[in-house]
């Protein structure tokens, strides 16, 4: 497994060490007066213990020293405290235990605050004091020969802890439960000999000799062997005699099962305990060493776990849970008086009951490791096991049932002292736990060789997940402490490693100073323009204050608000020589940093490794924030990283991660302004506020140090110089759209000048690139495409918008914002610039002109209407009229008001709105004007231009050559129209004339008659209209017939009375414009007459026979053959004679028909008169003046 070096980058504002590791150092005390003046200068610290205030420091010269702790003076802000030594506490010597190598001096410390007493062990020698001045207790009573103190039961808070405590006292061949009270009393006696270190959850108990660990369950005396400290340890030791005189090296192994001594008064039975252990860890502890020979298993059950006293010939576990069970638990024949359990006769010499031990084995006797035992959660125990101390160690977890659970940690060496921290997940928050990290870490003390040099530290590893590594923590070497004759085998370590009693909380102050908010000066300055003219703005409610008045206060808060921030706590202490540190969870945002530092000090000499940076982004970005301090770090690293990145890929044109992306930097939830403030084409576009911009003080330092460097800055014209594979102004323009989804978030601070910036910078990055890459009129790019939808949707920085579109000429986008802010008249003045021929750098604006009719019906602004609409009508008066004529059109004018508008600011356009009334919606009341415009125009030509009346006469000749049929004059000039005003203007003039709105439309024919009088040659259709309106049909006719040669239109006007001419016609005539039968007759014998003068003889006859045989009807035959030429031969009028005849006919018998229809009639009348006077029968009438004689 890899071990990270937890590297001591740099150091902190307080000159401590920061490592890049889960955790840190911070001093305790340095030079520690370890021994008096004068005296020996090779003492060491052996243990620590701290508890509310007062530090206790055993020593290996036999001495306690009792420090004292009171803070600093009001000012300092971290709350750091001074120590004063209160007492030098010498303590016997006890006695030497012969060939003993175990540590000398103090050994441990025990703290039981809940009845403040200490319990001491030094030299082998138990002794017990007060708290918290160390006075001597129970009267001095000592304890010789005792191998460990401890055992607390670990499921009891120390705060919870009220009344006398349960300890475990290992001595000799057993060990003893001992409540602590006023006085010490005995519990039970636990027939374990040999015990070197144990730790006790409730009931369950487990304990360690020299050789093995075991499970115990001291309410109920039973026990479950484990397995062997050692993995090279062949076969079990036996001993003759007496115990062996080195209690660490050589304790001999007794029988598996023991005896429980309990305390007088207690009741309850023994009750035997047979285990079958249904894992198995022989293998996993097996694997560690080398091969071992086969004659080692029997000594071992079938699970390969090696039980002491099995080499005695005893039975293995299987084979004793038999019911007759040699080794099954009795009762110790040793009662133990109540009262003071270290009475005289209780308590003997050590020295008078140790033997000396005979090896039963030639061979020489292994390595004996310090066991290491912890407990990480209320029901699983932490066991250490290796092969020697220099190679690979490894930690067991085993339940209350001795079950191996959870995986295995591996240690690089075997640890000399191991030390569990994190919050048990199993036990109930309380508001001081919730403050404490959850994350469970194993520490561990051991050396490492680097460089040559063995070094000392701790080895930390995660216990509670997976294995993520493991770092190391080097421990400050001390220079004046010497290190001699240290016994290669010996456990002891230059490096001490405890959990004291008390929580210590620790303030890193640097925390605070990066976490806490700057203010970023962009422009260098004291401050910008804008924030000097609302210096005396109103900031707070109510309050006038001036800008550097709240700035000031700002500053105050910030500061109050940094001294809450980078507090730790910490039981955890270590030392090495005369000093003593405190090992503290390491500060997200002082470890994190500590990364990025290495990394940015990596790229003096090469580039950026933004690899790992993003993986830092990656690790982090789930993580979920306990505390305050930790949310403000993550964002602190998350924007950090991202500054670094940005001015990174800035300026490193190749290599860009596929990580770095707009997502990366969203996430990190910096201010984009700061982003910003690094691209100088976007610098301006800047919105600070009168508040200016606030971001972490860490950051800002950052900052300065990044915009100070002149290779990282970046000149427009070197953006887009970058690689097609990366392009900064699109990640830019990538991050910028996805920060303008957040508007509206309430969360987002200075939100009105973040999102001002925010879209000017988007705008001038989209301006710029669509600049580069114009595609002409309806390009469709996705920079424009995203340009429309960022202007339509409405921008915060409405008055920059104005200046970056103008800047770049883009005056269609300018339109279109002053769109969506409903500014039509800036609309209208922007399209009206853009029509007049002023560069427009995107020529987005196809049909201007349409556009602006189109805009101009859906507005009700009047006067822009009026001003918009003559002026689109002056340029374009078929365009423009439509403003006025669109039913659609918001505002609406009469006829009178646009004919007066028109006339005054748009003459052009009259006669195109006229022609609307007039033509469009049937408005007769207008179409004098419109005729008098049309005359107006068309006499004008032909008075002054020649070929203009040339064209009307070659008109005529044309028309007269062509043979029938042929089409009606009116159609051959339409047909054979010439691109000509006028020529429009007469066809439009001959349709009004000519009838086209209705028998009801009049006009001052007189006038128009006068008018048109000296061009009568010229106006021969107009002529004829005339002559038909006043009557003058023969006139007319011969006009058509002679004139124009016209015979289907003279006999049109015979059948329509001279009226609706030269006009199309579609639908019904109207019956009250078409003469009677009598006046059609009157019109056909005119135009008979006509026909007959025709010039050509050939076209004399065919028009005269085709009139006589299509509307012979409407001839008196006897008048036809009057008329026509004796010349003629009846074959010539033959259909006419025959129709004619045939009508004759046709009438006579109708005639008769109806003659005889109506005698008939008659005579049934007369029938029915007849029979209806029969049944009336007759009546009498008397005559009134008859009557009045009688």
């Amino acid at each position: 497994m890899a071990t990270a070096e937890g590297t001591l980058a740099s150091l902190d504002g307080s000159g401590q060490p920061i490592s890049t590791g889960p955790y840190t150092l911070r001093s305790l005390m340095e030079n520690v007066p370890l021994s008096a003046e004068g005296q020996d200068t090779q003492t060491t610290i052996t243990c620590v213990e701290y508890w509310d205030g007062n530090l206790y420091i055993g020593t290996s010269a036999a001495e306690i020293l009792h420090f004292v702790s009171f803070p600093n003076d009001a000012s300092d802000e971290a709350h750091s405290l001074n120590y004063i030594l209160a007492s030098r506490l010498e303590l016997s010597q006890g006695v030497s235990i012969p060939g003993s190598s175990a540590a000398k001096g103090v050994q441990q410390i025990l703290l039981l605050p809940s009845v403040n007493k200490a319990c001491v062990r030094c030299n082998n020698v138990l002794t017990f004091y007060s708290l918290p001045e160390l006075s001597p207790a129970f009267g001095n009573t000592k304890v010789s020969g005792c191998s460990w103190i401890g055992g607390r039961d670990l499921d009891v808070n120390d705060n919870q802890q009220a009344g006398p405590e349960v300890i475990m006292i290992c001595i000799k061949n057993r060990i003893r439960l001992v409540r602590i009270g006023e006085e010490p009393r005995l519990v039970k006696n636990i027939e374990y000999p040999g015990c070197l270190a144990s730790a006790r959850r409730g009931r369950f108990a487990c304990v360690a000799d020299a050789h093995s660990y075991a499970l115990l369950d001291v309410d109920n005396q039973q026990k479950i062997p484990l397995f062997p400290i050692s993995s090279l340890e062949e076969q079990t030791e036996v001993f003759t005699g007496a115990a062996p005189p080195d209690i660490v090296k050589s304790v001999p192994q007794v029988p598996g099962n023991l005896t429980l001594t309990k305390a007088p008064g207690d009741t309850g039975t023994d009750v035997p305990f047979v285990h079958e252990r249904s894992t198995s860890v022989g293998a996993l502890v097996g694997g560690l060493g080398n091969a071992r020979p086969a004659s080692r298993s029997r000594n071992r059950d079938q699970t390969g776990i090696a039980f002491p006293g099995s080499a005695r010939g005893q039975h293995s576990p299987q084979q004793s849970a038999s019911p007759i069970r040699a080794n099954s638990i009795s009762q110790s024949p040793t009662r133990v008086s109540q009262g003071n359990v270290f009475s005289s006769r209780s308590i003997a010499d050590s020295s008078q009951d140790y033997g000396v031990a005979q090896w039963k084995t030639s061979q020489q006797p292994p390595v004996l490791l310090k066991p290491n035992i912890n407990s990480p959660i209320a029901s699983e125990f932490l066991l250490t096991t290796g092969t020697s101390l220099t190679e690979p160690g490894v930690g067991i977890f085993v339940n209350c049932d001795g079950d191996v659970v959870r995986g295995t940690l591996e240690f690089s060496q075997y640890p000399s002292t191991i030390v569990i921290d994190g919050r048990d997940p199993l036990k109930t928050d309380t508001a001081e736990s919730l403050e404490d990290d959850q994350e469970g870490f194993v520490l561990a003390t051991m050396k490492r060789t680097s460089h040559g040099l063995e070094r000392n530290g701790l080895e930390v590893q995660r216990w509670d997940v997976a294995s993520e590594g493991k770092t190391w923590l080097a421990v400050p070497e001390v220079s004046h402490v010497v290190e001699e004759d240290i016994n290669p085998t010996s456990t002891d370590s230059a490096v001490g490693l405890a959990m004291t009693l008390t929580v210590q909380e620790i303030h890193f102050e640097d925390v605070g100073n990066r976490l806490r908010s700057k203010r970023l000066r962009i422009s260098g300055d004291t401050g910008n323009e804008e924030a000097k003219k609302v210096k005396n703005r109103e900031l707070d409610s109510g309050t006038q204050v001036s800008l550097e008045d709240w700035e000031i206060a700002r500053s105050q808060q910030e500061d109050d608000f940094a001294r809450r921030l980078g507090r730790k706590r910490t039981r955890i202490v270590t030392w090495s020589g005369s000093s003593i540190f405190w090992v503290v969870r390491n500060p997200l945002a002082l470890r994190l940093e500590c990364v990025i530092d290495e990394v940015l000090r990596a790229s003096q000499e090469s580039r950026l490794d933004q690899n790992r940076l993003v993986k830092v982004m990656r690790e982090i970005h789930n993580q979920e924030a306990r505390t305050e301090t930790d949310f403000l770090s993550l964002e602190y690293i998350r924007q950090k990283i991202s500054i670094i990145l940005f001015a990174d890929i800035a300026t490193n044109r190749l290599d860009v991660n596929q990580y770095v992306n707009e997502h990366l930097f969203v996430e990190g939830g910096l201010d984009p302004r700061v982003l910003l403030s690094m691209v100088p084409l976007l610098r301006e576009d800047i919105v600070e506020g009168p508040k200016g911009i606030w971001i972490h003080a860490g950051l800002v330092a950052l900052m300065e140090s990044q915009l100070s460097v002149s290779s990282i800055t970046l000149e427009p014209d070197e953006i887009l110089s970058r690689p097609e594979e990366f392009d900064l102004l699109g990640l830019t323009r990538r991050y910028l759209s996805i920060w303008r989804q957040r508007k509206g978030f309430g969360s987002i601070a200075d939100e009105a000048q973040v999102f001002s910036t925010v879209d000017a910078a988007l705008l001038h990055v989209l301006l710029y690139q669509d600049h580069q890459s114009l595609g002409g009129p309806g390009g469709s790019s996705t920079v424009r495409v995203e340009l429309y939808a960022i202007v339509d949707n409405g921008v915060d920085c409405f008055d920059r918008a104005v200046e970056l579109l103008e800047r770049f000429c883009r005056l269609y986008v300018l339109s279109r914002l002053y769109q969506k802010r409903k500014m039509a008249g800036k609309v209208l003045a922007t399209w009206r610039r853009i029509i007049d021929g002023e560069h427009d750098d995107g020529g987005e604006l196809i049909d201007g002109e349409n556009e602006v009719r189109k805009y101009l019906v859906k507005i009700r602004d009047l006067s822009l209407v009026e001003e918009y609409g003559t002026w689109l009508a002056r340029r374009n008066p078929a365009l423009g009229v439509q403003v006025f004529t669109d039913d659609q059109s918001r505002v609406k004018l009469s006829p009178h008001q646009v004919v007066q508008l028109l006339r005054s600011r748009a003459p052009d356009a009259v006669k195109e709105y006229l022609e609307h009334l007039v033509f469009g919606k049937k408005n007769v009341q207008y179409a004098n004007d419109l005729i008098s415009y049309y005359l107006d125009n068309v006499l004008a030509v032909l008075n002054t231009s020649d070929s203009a009346r040339s064209i009307l006469a070659q008109s005529y000749i044309s028309y007269r050559a062509l043979h029938p049929p042929k089409p009606t004059y009116r159609q051959f000039i339409i047909d054979n129209a010439i691109p000509a005003s006028w020529w429009h203007d007469r066809l439009r003039l001959l349709e009004l004339l000519g009838g086209s709105h209705g028998a009801g439309f009049s006009y001052n024919i007189p006038e128009i008659m006068q008018r048109i009088e000296p061009f009568e040659d010229a106006l021969v259709p107009e002529t004829i209209i005339l002559d038909g309106r006043q009557g003058r049909h023969h006139q007319a006719l011969r006009l058509l017939t002679h004139g124009l040669g016209d015979y289907h239109t003279a006999i049109n006007y015979c059948l329509l009375g001279g009226s609706s001419i030269f006009h199309p016609t579609s639908g019904r005539v109207d019956s009250l414009s078409i003469p009677c039968r009598e006046e059609q007759a009157t019109l056909f014998k005119s135009l008979l007459s006509e026909f007959l003068r025709i010039e050509d003889t050939d076209d004399r006859v065919e028009r005269t026979c085709e009139l006589l045989e299509r509307f012979g009807t409407w001839f008196d035959v006897a008048y036809v053959l009057e008329l026509i030429p004796d010349s003629w031969s009846v074959e010539l009028v033959s259909a006419f004679l025959i129709s004619s005849f045939r009508q004759l006919v046709q009438d006579k018998v109708e005639a008769m028909i109806t003659k005889a229809l109506s005698g008939a009639e008659n005579l049934k009348i007369s029938a029915d008169l007849i029979e209806k006077c029969q049944i009336l029968g007759p009546q009498i009438e008397v005559v009134e003046s008859q009557v009045s004689t009688s």
